[in-house]
């Protein structure tokens, strides 16, 4: 499975960056380290993102429910 975030490019640079961090499993603590920003400016940055209405989509590939080269003719 791989994920998608759509409607990125509503967000500003700093947005983005903070929504990628916390939607690859970072702590708000985290990124408040790995951005060098305190962690009042996180929540803000994670809150005006969720105002623009980003969506995180879970892409799932045939091979990942074992389907791949299966035909309804092998039923």
């Amino acid at each position: 499975m791989h994920w998608e975030i759509r409607g990125l490019e509503k967000l500003s640079f700093r947005e983005r960056q903070a929504v990628m961090l916390k939607e690859s499993g970072h702590s708000s603590e985290d990124i408040a380290k790995i951005l060098n920003i305190s962690l009042n400016s996180v929540s803000t940055l994670l809150a005006r993102a969720k105002t623009k209405g980003y969506q995180v989509i879970g892409i799932i590939q045939d091979h990942e429910f074992g389907i791949i080269g299966s035909s309804a003719e092998d039923d």
